[in-house]
């Protein structure tokens, strides 16, 4: 099975999910955006875009946007949400983007690098399209939690399985790697680490998903990274 796949199956039913969803919209979204900083003015990627939520909140926050998802479902969905504002292709995370070499300031890649078959050659790739000096933020499943699901040593390097509500029950398969294999692929193609968060969920989670809120305070699911071509 591809692993882009599952989202041509979701489809609009992914985007309805997560523009509210507790973990996209309560948790990533908000550790993501203020990670990401101050965006205005700058030239930004949007890698493995989705159906376009972050590149509509970056138009939003003065950025000039360029997208790319490996999902024609979700190319479709984005360049319906973004119109003419921002130009939005298809192209496929680990392998060579159609881009020339320091096109950007900021490339944003938001719980996508663990569907990418070659996670070397994805950073590779966000390396030589950033600007020197340019930076990479970046959104993951925590390598711990998906260790404490799935059991087995910490250390491997493994393609797992999960089924999601969304879509009536839908397969989906990503790469679970240990934290010093995620970091050594970035910075072996040569960005330096500025900052590590593992985010603690917004406030607006509270009331909207109790249950969660209280799980998230005590453990993290994800881990945001800001990295820098130096």
């Amino acid at each position: 099975m591809d692993l882009w796949s599952p989202y041509d199956v979701m489809g609009s039913e992914f985007e309805r999910h997560a523009s509210d969803s507790p973990y996209n919209a309560h948790y990533d979204r908000p550790a993501v955006l203020e990670v990401l900083r101050d965006v205005r003015g700058k030239r930004v990627l949007d890698a493995a875009c989705g159906p376009g939520l972050y590149a509509e909140e970056l138009l939003g926050r003065g950025a000039e946007v360029v997208g790319f998802d490996a999902s024609p479902a979700m190319v479709e969905l984005a360049r319906k949400r973004v119109g003419d504002r921002a130009r939005i292709d298809q192209a496929r995370l680990g392998e060579e983007l159609p881009w020339p070499a320091e096109e950007f300031d900021l490339v944003l890649c938001a719980m996508a690098i663990h569907h990418a078959d070659d996670r070397r050659a994805a950073f590779a790739e966000f390396h030589r399209v950033l600007r020197t000096g340019g930076s990479l933020v970046l959104s993951t499943q925590h390598p711990t939690m998906d260790w404490v699901r799935k059991g087995g040593s910490y250390f491997d390097v493994v393609l797992e399985t999960d089924t999601w509500g969304v879509g009536g029950g839908t397969t989906v398969r990503y790469w679970r790697e240990p934290l010093s294999s995620l970091c050594a692929a970035a910075t072996d193609s040569g960005f330096l680490i500025e900052r590590l968060v593992e985010p603690r969920p917004a406030e607006s989670m509270r009331e909207r998903y109790p249950e969660y809120f209280e799980r998230l305070n005590h453990q993290p699911d994800f881990l945001v990274l800001r990295l820098r071509k130096a």
